[in-house]
């Protein structure tokens, strides 16, 4: 078993203030597509949910009765791909300034979990890692972006 024969999932939710129409949320609305993209070209990227129409995955349906919950997810390389994109590049901008256009959601909102090489999660699976998240804590299953663990089971040193 090496780190080849593995991949890594992340899903995250985020629950607007408003409808995806509303110039409360405008911002994000604006920048979904370009911050997808920019995911799609950054290296490490294998895949992300996204829909026939858009740049995001807004149009699906999701496990959530909460029309202003939205999903995304996607599948990295490794742990260093993922963040070297989440943390260093204009995604950064928008997970400080989140605040403006979305609202509370109790627990994690993000969640991270190893994967066969090849398989791509579906979203009952991502909702049932977040879901085994909040009511566990991390672990090699399932576990947060500041909690890691490597495909092995062991935790990651920071």
């Amino acid at each position: 078993m090496s780190h080849n024969d593995y991949h890594l999932a992340q899903f995250n939710i985020i629950k607007l203030k408003d409808h995806l129409d509303s110039p409360i949320v405008k911002e994000f609305k604006d920048f979904l597509g370009p911050v997808n993209q920019l995911a799609e070209e950054s290296p490490g990227f294998i895949w992300r949910l996204k829909d026939e129409s858009s740049y995001g995955a807004t149009d699906l349906e999701t496990p959530y009765q909460d029309e202003l919950i939205f999903i995304n997810m996607s599948v990295w390389l490794n742990y260093e791909y993922l963040k070297t994109y989440t943390y260093q590049t204009v995604h950064s901008y928008f997970l400080k300034s989140r605040k403006k256009w979305s609202s509370e959601i109790e627990g994690h909102t993000a969640v991270m979990w190893y994967l066969e090489a090849g398989k791509l999660p579906s979203v009952h699976e991502a909702k049932s890692k977040l879901d085994f998240l909040n009511q566990f804590g991390s672990s090699e299953i399932a576990f947060s972006m500041t909690d890691i663990y490597n495909f092995d089971g062991t935790k990651l040193d920071r």
